[in-house]
């Protein structure tokens, strides 16, 4: 009898963890998903998908969500870290607090569900983890420094956990989104004005972020990004990395090879 196939998704009350929680489901796979808004989480049941509590902010929230899944099936193939928010605003005015909140989150919570998987997975000599990074894992903007942080951190220890568990059958992939139609630009704008009192010198960068981000938002569908994690997950030799889309291709080629003086040229040009 076929075995069916297991992912664990976190960030599935919307955008493309929900999306991906309910591609998966609907191609057979037992689906565990988690997210703090559990009501926003309702419509997943009908496809089969088995919903969590997931507050990622907390390390026993984290342990409790894990071991509730164990207790369902410890066979589990693939863990998609897709959770994550941008705490925007500039470096001055951001409270470090909300810094560490925004590292907590995007990076140790990932890197925590990790290390609590990957002895089965090795145990088994196989499975997926699958970072959802940015295009952000590349380039940097004014107000976004501490979230491209976040996934400049998370390219490197998905690069890492890649060459350190090759040997175990355990391969470590990167996706890469650009804009997408979902919450993030509303909830990013909405924290650099929370971050960034009105009376402070960087208040103006906020309606230039919005002008140069929004238009951006619209291209991807939370559906295009989920196949493209199906994708990841299923092909039988996965790349290292998946940026989604020509133009995200070519962004990330331009902060890869040309000179720092082009590429500030180029988002002061944008931000104006």
């Amino acid at each position: 009898m076929k075995k069916t196939k297991t992912v664990i998704i976190t960030g599935a009350s919307s955008g493309m963890g929900f999306a991906a929680a309910e591609l998966f489901s609907k191609h057979g796979w037992q689906v565990f998903a988690g997210a703090r808004r559990l009501e926003r989480m309702k419509e997943l049941k009908k496809f089969g998908v088995e919903t969590f509590f997931l507050d990622l902010s907390k390390d026993d929230s984290i342990e409790t969500f894990f071991r509730q899944v164990l207790q369902k099936n410890d066979d589990i193939d693939v863990l998609i870290n897709n959770a994550g928010y941008g705490e925007y605003g500039s470096l001055e005015d951001t409270p470090i607090e909300q810094a560490r909140a925004q590292f907590q989150v995007n990076v140790f919570a990932a890197m925590q569900l990790t290390q609590l998987l990957l002895p089965f997975m090795r145990k088994k000599h196989k499975g997926r983890i699958i970072n959802i990074s940015s295009i952000a894992g590349f380039l940097y903007t004014p107000l976004g420094g501490w979230y491209d942080a976040t996934k400049h951190a998370l390219e490197t220890l998905t690069d890492t956990l890649r060459l350190e568990t090759e040997n175990f059958g355990i391969q470590a992939i990167l996706i890469e989104p650009g804009g997408t139609r979902s919450e993030w630009l509303e909830t990013a704008l909405k924290n650099a004005r929370k971050n960034t009192p009105k009376n402070s010198i960087y208040y103006s960068l906020i309606d230039a972020f919005d002008k140069m981000f929004s238009p951006m938002s619209s291209k991807r569908s939370s559906q295009d990004l989920a196949e493209l994690f199906y994708q990841a997950a299923t092909v039988e030799h996965p790349k290292a990395r998946y940026a989604d889309g020509f133009s995200n291709r070519t962004v990330i080629w331009a902060f890869r090879h040309l000179p720092y003086s082009l590429t500030d040229m180029v988002i002061k040009k944008l931000m104006k």
